[in-house]
């Protein structure tokens, strides 16, 4: 019983952070989210508002945060 007291604030804990994680993983890996953000990237860079090196390092960011969610998806089917 007093186990249980004791333990209960630490599970609490437990179960935020992995429901954080949960909010955290969605937003990083929502494919409408990065295709949205690929071509907001694509159109500033075209509109001269970023240069070629950030635009080539920051869409290689969200490429790879793509493929991710596209290896996420086919794995939850």
């Amino acid at each position: 019983m007093i186990h249980k007291l004791f333990t209960l604030p630490i599970r609490s804990l437990i179960k935020l952070g992995e429901k954080i994680q949960e909010e955290v993983d969605q937003e990083l890996y929502d494919l409408p989210f990065l295709q949205q953000q690929l071509v907001e990237l694509h159109m500033m860079f075209e509109l001269e508002e970023i240069d070629e090196e950030s635009y080539l390092v920051q869409e290689q960011e969200l490429l790879r945060r793509y493929k991710v969610a596209k290896e996420r998806e086919k794995n939850e089917r």
